[in-house]
């Protein structure tokens, strides 16, 4: 076996994951304060890789403007979801929920297609060109600094909703929405904020896969894998969004290079039948948590 190019193709594929990971934290972030099984993460990431788009190359404005602006957009686009979608069904049954999450995500594909067409685009660059060498394993450099930009980005996440008040009030929502009202914290505003963190989050996800392998319609499909991603890791686990993003991405890597690209996708569903066979709830996922 040629170590030297497995170990090239493991750092791609954990670089890879912390795409996923950055990604997956956006998904637990709204299942673990609201129960709710966003299933159009993927299609919200692909709108803000959109707006990035729309900022950058219609309007013209410079890359350290257009990138917060698709942000808060996305953060808009959260809230407007929440508030409009999500909120009113709240106390309903879970399929409830989750059924307009699906019907969502084909309104978002629609408007994508209506607005820019479903013609693929090619975002700015923002991310440097150079040649990234780990010994003599090469990376792609717009995935390794895109790993690195997600890896910041969950790190600054996590320790703001840590010491946050805002992060705090998440929390405690999220642990016991009874209790987080008794105490004084506005559930619904919580809930709100974290549509929008979500949104937030899983823009800046979308400009990173959008700036290396392009934009178009169909690019929500890379929700799929991080859908796998936050099962396997834990659907209320951040720690799980973390270890699945890196564990998938890694064992897309390696049957891309071995079995062949067409086996990831089959690679990536073993290992989350395996996982639920074992650990119904994902690796560590809360085992009271309810499925659909």
């Amino acid at each position: 076996m040629d170590w030297a190019y497995l170990f090239e193709i493991s750092l791609t594929g954990i670089a890879s994951g912390g795409l996923y990971a950055l990604a997956a934290l956006a998904f637990v972030m709204v299942y673990k304060a609201t129960r709710v099984v966003n299933i159009a993460i993927g299609e919200m990431l692909m709108v803000g890789a959109y707006l990035f788009f729309t900022f950058s190359a219609t309007f013209a404005l410079p890359l350290w403007l257009a990138i917060p602006a698709a942000v808060l957009g996305s953060g808009l686009l959260g809230a407007i979801i929440e508030r409009t979608m999500i909120r009113p069904l709240l106390g309903e049954p879970p399929i409830s929920v989750f059924m307009v999450t699906v019907g969502l995500a084909s309104v978002l594909v629609g408007l994508v297609e209506m607005i820019w067409t479903a013609d693929q685009r090619r975002l700015a660059d923002f991310m440097p060109n150079t040649p990234v060498m780990v010994g003599d394993a090469f990376l792609a450099p717009k995935v390794f600094y895109g790993a690195l930009i997600a890896v910041v980005l969950i790190a600054a996440v996590l320790l703001v909703f840590r010491f946050w008040r805002g992060g705090v009030a998440l929390r405690a929502t999220a642990s016991d929405p009874a209790a987080a009202y008794s105490m004084g914290i506005n559930v619904p505003r919580v809930f709100s904020l974290a549509w929008v963190v979500s949104a937030m989050i899983a823009a800046v996800s979308g400009i990173i896969v959008g700036s290396i392998g392009g934009i178009s319609s169909s690019m929500g499909i890379f929700g799929l894998s991080v859908l796998v991603v936050v099962i396997v890791g834990g659907l209320d686990s951040v720690l799980g969004a973390l270890v699945g993003g890196l564990f998938i991405g890694l064992v897309e890597a390696v049957a891309g290079a071995y079995l062949g690209g067409e086996y990831k996708l089959l690679a990536t569903f073993i290992v989350l039948v395996v996982v639920l066979m074992i650990r119904p709830y994902g690796m560590f996922g809360t085992h009271e948590i309810e499925r659909l």
